[in-house]
């Protein structure tokens, strides 16, 4: 094990609200996973923690709106984003979660030690009571006019129209989002952390670290600089970690109390030695996160843990800004969004090529923008034209001129300094928490051996100095297993692949190991394999851009926009008019399904027998989260029989089930009203 420090990285806990989306990839969940494959490459003592926050307001809002208990939204999603995680190669060594009993404990202990020690101030305040629900309303439970905007649907602690952040005694005309009644004052009683006692102790906890990003650091003083004041860390909730008071049997912990005390549940959970994480001066606590977050790692929580007194204060926060998709502002509300789930159906097996793209733009010092164009370059120029074009053409002369077998040669003496040098500039940008800069220091390297080829030409030396070629070719493989160390932070996938059609050693697969010029031996056998990487086709990207072109209308409907600007917008920005002969090419048919199970590792997808009269069809569905096997089989549906056969999920699809889809994103089938024969054709 390394000598060097021992790291425990978290990323910000998401809420088990709904799926993740790429923005949040980008801002907390590959930087974290990026710098911790980078730890364990170095054989650093390092432990990646995070897990799904199941409390708070959106949970309780998502199960209203889906009828069912915030558990079951919990159970739900925690499994949906765990798989998520998983199929993107994010290494978290547990995925926990705020509703186990484990939690429940810590974080009731956690409280009572600040209760115990007189920390808390007891205050009588008076919120908004929805009086119809006999309930106190948290901030997104109260709906009215935006003072800024004018906007009628924003929210108590924020405008999503305008995105101004708000309190509900700001909203003009406020209204109870439960019952939508006028909501009225009422007397509560809850236990405040009096942050205004810890502004000293937090100024010279933030000087302390200049080596912080500016965009955190500029916030942090920002908040400071105003002032900071008595938080309340109770609600007049039911969903939540039971407040450990006799007097307070009706209330829960804030959510950004219990919340952030996850990691050490979390860390508990994994390790019985999880104090020397927590609390030796010689761990480095880094939280990777957004900057919506940033207030409450580095001020609120770090105020908790001085108040406590036996943890270790975050070593740094390398927060980033936030992810546009398409020059528009994520709105997970309004779908305005690219799913992680989806992308795992839609571009099975390319998970590195969205860590890579997202990695290129990566938000670190300002807002930046993803748009599928730019994705699809991405692939075809970069991951396709240099990696995936040096791997290709090694392996396919190495077989051409030698069967295989690496040539006897010791290779070139440069080459050694070459990777040094890469790896010197990725280790520098890593350490520094600049993600996009390292990985293009690491895509340099295949650069430099795709020039390698073209200048020293090994197909035309083999004839007259067949030496020369494989002095050339010995390099480049050198050059591919240094990349396939360097890559592993960043492609993780494309890593494995690399070493597999290399043979590699797996204990030459250390940050320690790059630069040297043995690790594929002469004599050893080199792997056909498939490519690295396949072209993105224009049809695949336009299809995507069709999709989030459909989202725009109606997110602009939600508007309430006059109704000849709804009429302009569906024609402007909905799909193109067709010719009825386009209209007849589709080749829509009923037909009964038989059977239906789901798809392993896919949450929204089952795989459907259905009877055609004719013939028996397998299609691939993305209707799991909507409806259980069970449920459906005898169901007749409306089948696209003529749609080209693609493969999802290792499963060949041969023809799509045509759904529509209500107001509230619910997809239902198109069916007969009545029983008919299979095979009929819908006209």
């Amino acid at each position: 094990m390394s000598s060097e420090n021992r790291y425990l990285i978290t990323a910000a806990l998401p809420y088990a609200n709904g799926s993740n989306h790429i923005g949040q990839i980008a801002g907390a969940y590959l930087p974290a996973d990026i710098y911790v494959r980078y730890l364990r490459l170095k054989k650093t003592d390092v432990l990646f923690i995070c897990g799904a926050d199941e409390h708070g307001v959106p949970i309780t809002i998502s199960a209203d709106k889906e009828g069912v208990t915030p558990q079951a939204i919990a159970d739900k999603y925690h499994a949906l984003m765990k798989s998520n995680f998983e199929g993107l190669g994010i290494s978290f060594d547990t995925f926990s979660r705020t509703s186990s009993e484990k939690h429940k404990q810590v974080a009731q202990d956690f409280f009572s030690t600040l209760y115990n020690k007189g920390i808390f101030e007891e205050k009588e305040t008076e919120q908004y009571f929805d009086t119809e629900k006999k309930q106190f309303l948290a901030d997104r439970y109260i709906i009215g006019t935006c003072p800024n905007c004018a906007n009628e649907r924003a929210y108590g602690d924020q405008c999503e129209k305008c995105g101004t952040t708000l309190s509900p005694e700001e909203l003009i005309n406020p209204r109870s989002g439960l019952s939508d009644s006028t909501p009225i004052k009422k007397k509560t009683t809850n236990w405040y952390l009096p942050l205004d006692k810890y502004q000293d102790a937090l100024e010279k906890y933030i000087d302390s670290h200049p080596e912080w990003k500016i965009n955190i650091l500029g916030q942090c003083k920002s908040w400071l600089k105003q002032g900071l004041h008595p938080r309340a860390m109770t609600r007049d909730m039911k969903w939540g970690v039971p407040v450990p008071l006799e007097q307070a049997k009706e209330k829960v912990l804030y959510v950004w109390f219990d919340a952030p005390i996850g990691y050490i549940t979390a860390t508990q959970e994994i390790t019985p030695e999880w104090e020397k994480y927590w609390k030796d001066k010689n761990s480095r606590l880094i939280h990777f996160l957004g900057k919506d977050n940033i207030v409450f790692h580095c001020i609120i929580f770090p105020a908790m843990l001085m108040a406590h007194g036996d943890y270790i204060l975050p070593y740094n926060v390398p927060g980033n800004e936030f992810l546009n998709i398409e020059s528009e502002k994520i709105s997970t509300s309004r779908n305005w969004a690219v799913w992680v789930d989806e992308y795992l159906i839609d571009f099975p097996n390319q998970q590195d090529v969205l860590r890579y793209t997202l990695c290129s733009i990566m938000p670190e010092t300002k807002d930046n923008n993803f748009t599928w164009n730019d994705f699809q370059l991405k692939n075809n120029s970069e991951l396709v034209g240099i990696l995936g074009n040096l791997m290709n053409r090694v392996v396919v002369l190495i077989h051409k001129y030698y069967s295989g077998v690496v040539p006897q040669t010791s290779g070139c003496d440069d080459l050694k300094q070459v990777c040094l040098d890469v790896k010197n500039k990725v280790a520098t940008s890593l350490d520094n928490f600049r993600f996009r800069e390292a990985q293009a220091e690491m895509m340099n390297l295949s650069r430099h051996g795709n020039k390698l080829l073209t200048d020293k030409e090994p197909w035309k030396t083999f004839a007259t100095d067949p030496e020369a070629t494989g002095v050339v070719l010995y390099d480049c493989l050198q050059i591919l297993a240094n990349i396939a160390i360097l890559c592993e932070p960043f492609l993780p996938f494309t890593s494995i692949k690399i070493r597999e059609t290399l043979g590699m050693s797996k204990e030459k697969i250390f940050w320690e190991h790059i630069g040297k010029q043995d690790m594929v031996a002469s004599g050893s056998i080199i792997q056909k394999g498939a490519l690295l990487f396949s072209k993105i086709e224009d049809d695949v990207i336009n299809y995507q851009i069709e999709r989030l072109e459909k989202i725009k209308v109606k997110m602009n409907l939600n508007q309430n926009l006059p109704k000849e600007n709804i009429e302009k917008a569906i024609v402007s920005k909905g799909k193109k008019l067709i010719s009825y002969d386009e209209f007849s090419k589709m080749d829509i048919q009923i037909g009964t399904i038989l059977e239906a199970s789901k798809v392993e590792k896919a949450d929204k997808l089952l795989k459907l027998i259905i009877d055609l009269g004719y013939e028996k069809r397998t299609v691939i569905s993305g209707i799991a989260l909507y409806y259980s096997p069970e449920e459906i089989i005898g169901k007749q549906v409306s089948i696209l029989v003529n749609l080209a056969p693609r493969k999802i999920r290792g499963e060949e699809s041969k023809g799509m089930i045509l759904m529509a889809e209500d107001k509230a994103g619910k997809l239902h089938f198109v069916s007969p009203p009545n029983i008919i024969d299979n095979g009929s054709e819908v006209k």
